[in-house]
């Protein structure tokens, strides 16, 4: 199949309306073409910016897809930069090896440099794929399955003022938005939610629960006021010495420690279970170190958000640095090269300039150990470690390792 860039009827081409069903039946047929409830179906419909999605076409088939959602993302220093979410993509397994999936991410990057974004983010089904197109691992996740019959948590002074209640999702989502947004500044890679996007959090479809409850809720409060939710499921079990039931954690954000040991302290006593099933939290998040025994809740950390800086300069000069930083990097970027070159980027914690520069080079690097580096939680000084960043000039490695990092450590709340 010759794939043609632009063209009414066959090829790349933006995504239509009308096109949106045969679009996303390929979409689903690439992901294993699992059943979806009507409610999940209907909500990525309505979500999907058809302006920035693309579908090639084989005839009247759709054979590739890619799509991107206008986010804006928290980076160092809390302010929210315009970020291209990129989703939606697949290949169906009949046109493999054609240049389908190069042509869409050419064709996307362009789009997303055309529109002004200096960021693209995806979370990856293949990360070895993405790292072709500049893309870098910058934020991970924590899983847990915690024995909560014998680990004990240790709570800040405060915990006893939070009052929990239960409260249906659907009747507190306002209030548990507000929560939410008063979060996304303070911790690089959450995402500003737009309009529509509260939705799914609620998404509750019989068949993704796995044999738990409907999906339920606490909120905690104080004085009247919501400082905190956490929404959850609960898997009744029983065994030879009595019930062993799970509590299957969806979401839970908080204000202050002492609302966010309170609904921990709820989710670790609620009757007849034995085990909480943690996914997806911020790696650094505290109830690691109100637990009685770390063991016991069986830690581990996987990737979630891959970052790819689409304008080099506009990037970096969009967020903060944690300490001084005076240094000229030598971009490798073949698949973008309007980014390749030397930029000297000078910043603090108050700002940031980052210019093309004929200056000599301190480090050299590719555009995706920038992207892996771009939110501080991955450490420049590690990537050289691992021979993918050279260092030219003696302590510029040092002092960029520093000045990129980031206390808290970045997170993605959720996928897209």
């Amino acid at each position: 199949m010759a794939i043609e860039q632009t063209g009414p009827v066959n090829g790349l081409r933006v995504l239509h309306p009308d096109d949106w069903d045969k679009w996303y039946a390929n979409l689903v047929r690439a992901f294993g073409g699992g059943e979806e409830a009507d409610e999940e179906r209907e909500l990525w419909k309505a979500l999907t910016e058809h302006d920035r999605s693309l579908g090639v076409w084989d005839g009247d088939e759709c054979v590739g897809t890619a799509g991107a959602f206008s986010f804006r993302l928290t980076v160092p220093g809390g302010d929210s930069v315009p970020a291209a979410g990129v989703t939606g993509v697949s290949v169906a397994a009949t046109h493999r090896r054609r240049g389908v999936l190069r042509t869409m991410m050419r064709r996307q990057l362009d789009d997303v440099r055309s529109w002004g974004e200096p960021l693209a983010v995806l979370t990856a089904s293949e990360p070895a794929i993405y790292g072709r197109f500049g893309y870098g691992a910058a934020t991970f996740q924590l899983n847990a399955e915690i024995d909560t019959d014998r680990t004990r948590l240790s709570v800040p002074p405060g915990t006893d003022g939070v009052r929990v209640r239960y409260a249906a999702p659907a009747d507190v989502l306002d209030r548990c938005e507000a929560v939410y947004a008063r979060l996304v500044p303070g911790r690089p890679g959450m995402l500003a939610r737009q309009p529509g996007w509260e939705r799914l959090g609620m998404l509750d479809p019989a068949g993704g629960r796995d044999g738990a409850s409907p999906l339920q809720g606490v909120v905690a409060e104080r004085d009247g006021e919501t400082v905190g939710y956490a929404w959850f499921r609960v898997k009744g079990d029983y065994g030879p010495a009595g019930h062993e039931g799970s509590v299957v954690l969806r979401a839970l954000a908080a204000l202050d420690p002492a609302a966010e040991a309170a609904l921990w302290r709820f989710l670790f006593g609620i009757d007849l279970t034995s085990r909480l099933v943690v996914r997806a939290r911020p790696v650094d998040e505290a109830w690691q170190y109100m637990v009685s025994d770390i063991r016991r809740c069986r830690p581990e950390t996987r990737d979630a958000l891959y970052v790819r800086l689409v304008d080099v300069g506009a990037a970096l000069q969009a967020r903060t640095y944690r300490a001084p930083v005076d240094v000229v990097f030598e971009v490798e970027d073949a698949f973008c090269p309007w980014n390749a070159g030397r930029w000297r980027l000078s910043g603090d914690a108050k700002g940031a300039s980052c210019e093309r520069t004929g200056d000599p080079a301190d480090l050299t690097l590719s555009v995706r150990e920038l992207g892996a580096a771009y939110l501080g939680g991955v450490s420049l000084t590690a990537l050289a470690a691992a021979g993918r960043v050279d260092e030219s000039r003696r302590g510029a490695l040092a002092e960029a390792s520093l000045a990129f990092g980031s206390d808290p450590a970045p997170w993605l709340p959720h996928g897209f």
